[in-house]
Formats: C-alpha cells, sequence, structure tokens
C-alpha cells in the first residue's frame, strides 16, 4: 500500500470515527413541572394554572429544534401537562417513570436513547435527585415551592457528564392568591 493510500486511509477512519461519537452524544433535559392550580388546596393532583401551561408552551418552543426522541413525566396531571407540548411536537408520547427511583430512570435513558435527546419532567423535590442519578453533583441545595424555570441540561458522551444550568419561560408569573 502506497503512503498516500494509507494516509487516506486514516483520514477516513478520523472521519469517521468523529462522527461516530458525536451520534453517541445523549442529552438530557430536567425541569420541574409549570406553575400548578393552586385554587383549591385540597386538590391532591392539580392542574396546570394559566401561567404554567405558558411555561410548558414555552419549554416546547425552547426544545421544538432539538433531536427529542423520548418524553418522561411522573403520573400527575402538572408534569404530564408540562411535558405534553414538548412531546406532540416531537411525535412521541409520554411515558410516565416512578419518581421513587431515579437511579432506575437514569439507568433506562442511558440505555435506550444513546444518542439522541431526552426530556424528564419531575417535581420540586425529584428534581435535582434525578440529577445525581445520572453521576452529577447536584448544583443547588434545593428547589423552593416557588421555583419552576430551572432548565437543568446534561450533555453525555462516553464516561463524560457536563451539566448546564439555566432558566427558561417568564420568570415572575402572577401568584394566586
Amino acid at each position: 500500500m502506497s503512503k498516500r493510500r494509507i494516509f487516506f486511509f486514516g483520514l477516513l477512519v478520523m472521519v469517521m470515527l468523529a462522527g461516530f461519537s458525536s451520534q453517541a452524544q445523549t442529552t438530557v433535559w430536567i425541569v420541574r413541572h409549570g406553575e400548578k392550580d393552586l385554587k383549591n388546596p385540597s386538590d391532591r393532583d392539580p392542574s396546570l394554572s394559566p401561567d404554567g401551561q405558558d411555561r410548558a408552551r414555552e419549554l416546547a418552543t425552547l426544545l421544538q429544534p432539538k433531536r427529542v426522541l423520548a418524553v418522561y413525566s411522573t403520573p400527575f396531571k402538572r408534569t404530564k401537562q408540562t411535558a405534553e407540548p414538548t412531546a406532540y411536537g416531537h411525535g412521541v408520547t409520554v411515558q410516565t417513570y416512578d419518581p421513587a427511583d431515579p437511579a432506575a430512570l437514569a439507568s433506562s435513558v442511558l440505555r435506550q436513547h444513546k444518542g439522541g435527546g431526552v426530556l424528564i419532567v419531575g417535581h420540586s423535590n425529584t428534581v435535582l435527585e434525578l440529577v445525581e442519578a445520572f453521576g452529577i453533583k447536584r448544583p443547588m441545595p434545593s428547589l423552593t415551592d416557588d421555583d419552576y424555570n430551572y432548565l437543568f441540561t446534561l450533555t453525555i458522551e462516553g464516561n463524560s457528564i457536563q451539566l448546564l444550568t439555566s432558566q427558561y419561560g417568564n420568570l415572575k408569573r402572577t401568584k394566586v392568591p
């Protein structure tokens, strides 16, 4: 084999490997559900308020250009309603998960959706646990009952995991009396 052929063969292999490694990047977006309707304090499974519905649409708009292969939600109305606009926009159905077992969800996501994007919608007391289940230290001690706007983006490639914490949507919402 000539040196020229060896060079081009090596170059071809490097280009192919670069393509495969970029395809193996998995992105996971983790959010808390949108603002819930607090008009009936005895309702243990409230729907989203109008502000929460707006936030769900804002999330869908933000993720529209992304490659979302799956959307997960806890079995509660407010999380499903937050997840549905994104799922609909990507032609997938919302899958439910058990919020008490974040490790099982993380393992399943990494096994089933490698190389794609996944949205997970949780609660103020489960979102940071989900981040930890993927092997990242929680970026803050806790979320409060008023924290609806955090978007945790995990980028996973091989054994490397990066976390970007950002905020989305309207940061100031109306308060329900």
